[in-house]
């Protein structure tokens, strides 16, 4: 059937249908357009800070005090890739951040997996109350416990067992160590660990009783009902839970500041947060006291050290995004 002889049927079937297939085929072009412009809105939203400090990371020193440039630079240059790369010390902070991450999420992975299948599967006093506390976690902000965490980490005790050992009646100073992070999300206090505990829940409620019970006929006790039945199926929702809580912890800067007040650690998110006062004292240290660097150079070395430290952050997005996208549409489904 030719294109002319389908218009031809469509009109036909349009005037026996009193204009109903006409009105059905405009609301759904409306709706599509609709929805094209909404996708295209977030998109833009999404994307434009990216693509400007892309734009603003190629230009040349003469072209950020021009005001008839805007996007695209009229000389292109990667000094500033230079010179971020050197205010983040090399691959080094990346590596050592990179560890810090991997260990944090891990651990955040392991331990809210555990609590998020006792929530679903167990009862126990104060079952409720407990999980209550869990949403509450999601509610406050991190800003919030900052001062006691400070004050905690640095004079570490439990019940006092450290001081009478000791005999100085002091607990440990744990400020300026990895520990701190380790020891809140080996418990399920770190960052967001709310949110990865609802999550695991929501994933073990929607998996039958079934298969659990199934293994309990053959013999399998509940650990290994656990580790044998249910978790190779929570494999997604736990790549899910990992990715969260990398992506967190690699731009954290609320935490970091909190256990590493002196900056001994070379971390990418304290490098970040510091990158412009760094190259500043920097260029005065090279120039002299009275040299004051130019704010838009600096503002373009700090957008140029953001992009540079979003690479990882693709790098394991594009690896583990299978699995990351199978347990959106595994949610969606079981939901």
């Amino acid at each position: 059937m030719t294109r002319a002889e389908k218009r031809q049927a469509f009109w036909e079937r349009n005037r026996k249908s009193g204009g109903y297939l006409l009105k059905k085929k405009i609301g759904q072009w409306l709706f599509s357009l609709g929805r094209a412009i909404l996708i295209f809105g977030l998109c833009f939203l999404i994307l434009q800070p990216l693509l400007q400090k892309l734009c603003v990371s190629f230009m040349a020193e003469i072209d950020l005090y021009d005001n008839t440039i805007t996007s695209v630079p009229r000389h292109f240059s990667t000094i500033s890739f230079g010179n971020a790369w050197r205010q983040f010390k090399g691959i080094k902070t990346f590596i050592r951040s990179l560890w810090l991450a991997v260990g944090v999420a891990g651990l955040q992975m392991l331990s809210c997996t555990l609590v998020g299948y006792g929530f679903a599967r167990f009862k126990f006093p104060l079952k409720k109350f407990l999980f209550g506390c869990v949403i509450l976690m999601l509610i406050v902000p991190p800003t919030t416990i900052i001062t006691p965490l400070y004050l905690y980490f640095g004079n570490f005790d439990i019940f006092g067992i450290i001081g009478a050992i000791t005999g100085t009646h002091k607990g440990l100073n744990l400020q300026g160590l990895a520990i701190p992070y380790l020891l809140m999300c080996a418990t399920c206090a770190g960052y967001k660990a709310g949110l990865y505990i609802y999550m695991m829940r929501q994933h073990f409620r929607n998996e039958p009783k079934e298969l659990e019970e199934a293994a309990y006929v053959d013999g399998c006790g509940r650990l290994r009902t656990f580790f044998q039945i249910l978790l190779p199926g929570a494999r997604p929702m736990m790549v899910s839970c990992f990715l969260f809580a990398f992506v967190w912890q690699w731009t954290d800067q609320i935490y970091t500041r909190v256990f590493f007040p002196t900056a001994k650690w070379d971390l990418v998110s304290t490098k970040l947060l510091n990158i412009g006062n760094l190259f500043d004292g920097e260029n005065k240290a090279k120039y002299g006291v009275a040299y004051v660097t130019p704010q838009a150079y600096m503002n373009q070395v700090m957008a140029t050290g953001t992009l540079i430290a979003l690479v990882p952050l693709l790098v394991i997005y594009i690896v583990a995004q299978r699995s990351f996208v199978e347990s959106i549409s595994q949610s969606g489904i079981k939901g």
